[in-house]
């Protein structure tokens, strides 16, 4: 027996409503969750003392219910005449005072003011099925009915869906008219739908509450998304982003319920408390194709401080970890900076419903908690500022594998990425208290690319034996300091200047991660391209040029370096300033073939030479360019980049920067591309 409308018009009807109850009978209809989900928002807005008009009362069952718990004064209405004698038949000997009435809600016979609520279930979705302008003249004279009827004080409560135009319409027209306005979302008769449905879908059920008053100040709206958190709003557009945002938000976790999204991108979601700014949780969904043996479903929760990790922060490693965690969804959860997680059974409550809903449908089973241990992690912030040119940014402090401390740099608008990071050792403090303190280890390569561009610096201040003395360095992008640290301390006969735009990295550099200014390693505070214009017109001259900066804007293809850096002009500028002894060192991180080719074409233009090693865990590629004639065969490049990946090995053990050698020399040399 079909049931539904041929098309969304048929539901303002009274023919299609009397036919709809006539094959229906005695069965209730229930739009949007029943009593049990729904009273605890109703009970909060009407009081059993309170007079309710019941609008579109359908044979729904919820006036009977508000009736069998102590609301004793309920009159219900409808356009069909079929239910309320259907609905008359049946309560008037169980239910004797309430009233049913045959009646059209927007041209009512009742007198002004004789309500205190009037209860709407579905009611106004019913009558606002499009945006014609003779839909909206209805509803607007279903809105002057109800504002009649209710006496000051009283309480229009509707259970709706909230579509867009539906909301706006609302809007517009209560608090105009001198009504304080809540929208509240009400999960309980959502997560009812879902187990009921086919499916296990369900629609975001929205409780609008107006309250009529005689005179306003000002017009207030408030929202509540989940819990008893209300918010109040300063403008309409925000109550509408926020139904926007719990609407796309139910249509993705459906989508998901459905099917699989086994092959295509993965999806994510922010989870935030009601009222913040800040998402408390990020969900990175993933399908693969079933596997005989998997289980359907999976939540990971990534331990603080690891976030930024390769496997956890990138798509790459998160498809890598799906493969590897034995199940067809996986749910990957990250904890955001500035929110406090007490223990890993409060995470896993918390996080239970929105876990549960992004689960396929027909899970039944308990949904098992993955992760690398039991434990929250733990990361402490030691330092906030602000930069001009990036934002707010944090300095924390995590406590890695085997109790190790490490200290990172992150940009809170970009915060599951590290802009720099150092690793923390206990030195013996001195005097009469000889408490220890945290000092930064100079030997830590958190950035396994510092290392490669390292071993640029020491080819080509080895070239030629240095015959005219230059052991001039320039690095532009200075972030934390770590790869200048790393140089300064390896290579002692380097004479260098870091250039960095942002005058907030030399603060957290020298403050928080080691960087120690002496007569070989100054910092220039201006823009990286401005300056290498300035040393060509002063006739400057270095061995090595290295580019170590990175991108602002995180929809590009690469992050680093900027574009511009990439100029022509600019590159013509760093080939006149390292002439033909010198070596250009650029660190590329490009995720896009076609772009990266066009980088490498770009190179070729400017420098005879170029050669390139592609870092096989990271996503960075070090371009060595140079002009030397001392390296006109692929032979000798090969030879002379593993002599200087050898000595770095010598040197980094001879000033007790490692025990090991950092470079695994076969690995390096047969990862060389000319």
């Amino acid at each position: 027996m079909n049931l539904l409308p041929k098309s969304a018009t048929d539901f303002g009807s009274t023919e299609y409503w009397n036919n709809f109850f006539k094959k229906r009978g005695k069965q209730a209809f229930e739009w949007y969750g029943e009593y049990p989900e729904l009273c605890g928002q109703l009970h909060k807005c009407i009081k059993s003392k309170d007079e309710i008009l019941m609008v579109g009362c359908g044979n729904s069952k919820l006036s009977l219910d508000l009736y069998d718990v102590g609301f004793r004064q309920i009159t219900n209405i409808d356009i069909s005449q079929v239910v309320i004698k259907q609905m008359q038949e049946a309560n008037k000997l169980q239910r004797p005072e309430m009233l049913w009435y045959h009646m059209d809600a927007t041209a009512m016979n009742f007198s002004d003011e004789k309500y205190s609520v009037v209860l709407d279930k579905g009611t106004l979705d019913a009558l606002f099925t499009d945006e014609t302008e003779s839909t909206v003249a209805t509803v607007r004279k279903y809105f002057s009915e109800i504002s009649r009827v209710l006496r000051v004080g009283g309480r229009y409560v509707c259970i709706s869906l909230l579509q867009e135009h539906i909301l706006k319409e609302v809007l517009a027209y209560f608090p105009e008219n001198e009504f304080f306005l809540r929208v509240i979302r009400c999960l309980e008769a959502e997560q009812k739908t879902a187990e009921n449905s086919n499916d296990g879908t369900s629609m975001p059920v929205f409780v609008v509450v107006a309250t009529k008053f005689k005179k306003l100040p000002l017009r207030v709206y408030e929202v509540c998304m989940a819990g008893d958190q209300v918010q109040r709003v300063q403008k309409p557009e925000e109550v509408v982003l926020s139904v926007a945002a719990a609407q796309k938000a139910s249509m993705v976790c459906n989508g998901l319920v459905r099917g699989s999204i086994a092959g295509m991108k993965e999806l994510s979601l922010d989870l935030h408390r009601p009222g913040e700014e800040i998402p408390r949780y990020t969900i990175h969904v993933l399908d693969q194709r079933p596997v005989r043996g998997n289980g359907k479903y999976a939540a990971f929760i990534v331990p603080q401080g690891r976030e930024t990790e390769w496997l956890f922060s990138t798509p790459q490693g998160r498809q890598k970890l799906l493969a590897s965690a034995s199940h067809d969804r996986l749910a990957i959860v990250s904890m955001h900076r500035e929110q406090l997680y007490t223990s890993w059974d409060a995470v896993k409550d918390e996080l239970a419903e929105s876990v549960k809903s992004l689960a396929p449908h027909g899970l039944h089973a308990h949904i098992p908690y993955l992760s690398l241990g039991s434990e929250v992690g733990r990361r402490d912030t030691i330092f906030k500022g602000r930069s001009a040119m990036s934002g707010d940014y944090i300095v924390e402090e995590i406590l890695g594998n085997d109790n190790k401390i490490f200290r990172r740099l992150i940009f809170l608008n970009n915060q599951f990425v590290i802009q720099s990071e150092a690793a923390i050792k206990l030195a013996k403090g001195k005097g009469k208290s000889k408490e220890s303190k945290k000092v930064v280890d100079p030997g830590y390569l958190a950035c396994q690319h510092h290392l490669y561009m390292t071993i640029g610096v020491h080819l080509a201040l080895g070239l030629d034996d240095n015959k005219d003395g230059n052991s001039n360095v320039m690095v532009v992008g200075l972030g934390g300091g770590g790869l200048c640290t790393f140089i300064h301390q390896c290579l002692r006969n380097t004479n260098m200047t870091a250039v960095e735009i942002d005058p907030e990295m030399l603060t957290v550099a020298t403050n928080y991660f080691g960087l120690t200014l002496d007569e070989r390693l100054k910092v220039e505070i201006q823009d990286g391209i401005d300056y290498l214009a300035n040393c060509v017109q002063q006739d400057a001259h270095f061995k090595a040029i290295l580019f170590d900066v990175d991108s602002k804007d995180p929809t590009l293809g690469m992050s680093c370096p900027p574009q511009a850096f990439l100029d022509k002009q600019v590159l013509g500028n760093t080939k006149t300033l390292v002439d033909t002894s010198g070596i250009f060192i650029l660190n590329l991180v490009c995720r896009d073939d076609s772009l990266r080719g066009k980088v490498v074409d770009e190179l070729k233009q400017v420098f005879r030479y170029v050669l390139s090693y592609k870092l096989e865990e990271d996503v960075n590629e070090i371009f060595y360019c140079a002009d030397n004639a001392a390296l006109d065969s692929g032979d000798k490049w090969q030879e002379a980049m593993k002599q200087s990946a050898q000595q770095i090995n010598a040197l980094a053990r001879k000033f007790k920067l490692s025990r090991d050698d950092l470079v695994d020399l076969e690995e390096f040399v047969e990862g060389l591309k000319i």
